[in-house]
């Protein structure tokens, strides 16, 4: 084992497995219950450091291997919890096997795993984003192990962090959002989300990115709506945020579009250039990994045809699908922290309606595969930045995601029906599962095509000019409370870079960093302790 993956160890596997039964079914849970998933990266970091570090020989690539294991099945039981339920929401009569589960769960970690091996080695290594949950994870490790000097702010930090997120959201003392403003015929109520996670997101990512994110939130909410609303383009705030959303999806898509046109200028450049391309490998595989690669694809297709979950032609756009959207996926998690899988998978289930006739339930399989493979994406983006920094083998990591994210899998195709017949289905106030409620309601397909229209033109432009179009769609997206933090920790950074001396803007920098990954630790530790705590009770 260890000469083909170096740095992986037999304790690692088990323990890491041990730690993925549990962090899988507390998300399963927590994704229903809250209709949110924190990153499990700094608590399952924090865990595989105080179990292996009894080990005198362990290593930090090791404990690394062990942490990319246990947290690869929360964003699988993610996907799944966040689109499977609408089916039942949408009919409550409706069926779907066991096996047809396993086969959509494990299909979307297998993709997940495969599509990673391109996203890591494009936004990881060549475009180096910043990937805060992975630099938090990297930050927390050589902290705790090499006592730094700036470990003391860090685990301060990580300590108000927890403090402030359980008199949040255990005992209610602290409200989860300040109302900034209370709303008006012409602007909707505007808030912001009181998260020390979410602050140190937009100071880890920096001012130009957060602030183009931020940009998103305030042109949709402050211009667009209420200019909209007074030259009769709406006749509501309903209406206008229908356009809103459908807008910010036609971004996210166009961003997806302009990957393919930059992938296929590139691969015709190095056709035109022999000599460039053998200096730099095709972006994306190796001559072996590329026929595993189609023989893993040919599998999942197979698979999905033949036991009816998603019939031959829909299967084969479902692959084009993840793939883009896995890429995504991965920019989104670099640039900003967050991935909507949900909306990912809402996007391919779209465009697969547009070309193939597919049922109900083929519908939700197909939402679900890609939900699936882009959380994954996402987790091992973040796993591959804190191992790129520790200098942990990249091929080991991928290899420790792939297995994790089968085996957790199966734990959430049980965690599932476990929870479904513990409470009597979803849609209820013990599971609301909201996500799954959006996927059901997109089953029908846009509600306003010329929005969507309009965003996936300008998000096309906007990437080709390299612009980070995926993230200012985020911010016309999400809600404002969620944009105003990421700008408000992004801003608060900015003003004391400013008037720092120049001397000293290098020493900010890594305080900065390490304060903001105390916070992101912090809240991202209580979330899944609450989670596991919920889920035994």
């Amino acid at each position: 084992m260890n000469r083909r993956f170096p740095q992986l160890t037999l304790r690692s596997v088990i323990i890491g497995v041990l730690g993925l039964l549990v962090i899988t079914s507390s998300s399963m849970y927590v994704a229903l219950r809250m209709g949110a998933l924190p990153w499990p990266t700094v608590f399952v970091t924090i865990v595989s450091l105080a179990i292996l570090r009894r080990w005198k020989d362990s290593t930090l690539q090791e404990i690394n291997i062990t942490h990319t294991i246990m947290s690869s099945g929360a964003m699988v039981a993610g996907g799944l919890a966040f689109t499977i339920p609408g089916l039942w929401m949408n009919d409550p009569e409706a069926t779907i096997s066991v096996p047809s589960l396993l086969i959509i769960t494990i299909s979307g970690a297998l993709l997940g795993t495969l599509f990673s091996i391109v996203a890591r080695k494009k936004y990881v290594e060549k475009e180096k984003l910043p990937f805060p949950m992975g630099q938090a994870a990297y930050q927390t490790l050589m902290s705790a192990t090499e006592k730094k000097k700036g470990a003391r702010l860090l685990f301060a930090a990580m300590g108000l962090s927890i403090v402030f997120t359980i008199l949040r959201d255990q005992f209610a003392i602290v409200p989860a959002a300040l109302l900034l403003f209370s709303g008006s015929t012409l602007v909707a109520p505007l808030s912001m989300w009181l998260s020390p996670m979410a602050a140190g997101i937009g100071a880890i990512i920096g001012p130009s990115l957060a602030l183009f994110w931020l940009g998103g939130a305030l042109v949709s909410y402050l211009v667009i709506t209420p200019v909209g609303i007074s030259v009769g383009w709406f006749d509501s705030l309903a209406q206008a945020d229908v356009f809103r959303s459908n807008l910010g999806i036609g971004l996210m898509v166009g961003t997806g579009l302009a990957i393919i046109v930059r992938f296929a200028v590139q691969g015709i450049s190095s056709f035109r250039n022999n000599r460039k391309a053998a200096k730099e490998p095709s972006i994306l595989f190796s001559k072996n990994i590329r026929y595993i690669s189609l023989s893993l694809m040919a599998i999942v297709v197979i698979l999905l045809s033949v036991t009816s979950t998603v019939p031959f032609f829909a299967a084969l756009l479902l692959i084009a699908g993840i793939y883009i959207t896995s890429q995504i996926a991965a920019m989104l998690t670099g640039q900003t922290g967050i991935n909507p899988m949900e909306i990912l998978g809402i996007l391919v289930l779209l465009f697969v309606q547009l070309l193939a006739d597919i049922t109900i339930v083929q519908g939700f399989s197909i939402a679900a595969v890609t939900a699936i493979a882009c959380g994954l994406s996402g987790d091992l983006m973040n796993d591959t930045k804190s191992g790129h920094l520790l200098g942990t083998n990249p091929a080991t990591q991928i290899f420790a995601e792939g297995v994790g994210g089968v085996i957790g899998a199966v734990v959430a195709v049980v965690a599932l029906l476990v929870l479904k017949d513990s409470f009597g289905g979803f849609g209820t106030e013990a599971l609301p599962a909201p996500q799954a409620r959006a996927v059901s309601a997109m089953v029908g397909g846009l509600s306003h095509v010329p929005a969507f229209t309009i965003g996936l033109v300008i998000g096309l432009i906007l990437y080709l000019c390299r612009l980070p179009s995926a993230t200012l769609g985020l911010g016309v997206y999400l809600p404002f409370s969620i944009s105003s933090i990421m700008g408000f920790g992004s801003l608060v950074f900015l003003f004391f870079s400013m008037v720092s001396p120049k001397s000293k803007k290098e020493s900010l920098k890594e305080r900065t960093s390490l304060l903001a990954s105390g916070f992101l630790g912090g809240e991202g530790i209580t979330g899944v302790v609450l989670a596991i705590l919920f889920m035994l009770s």
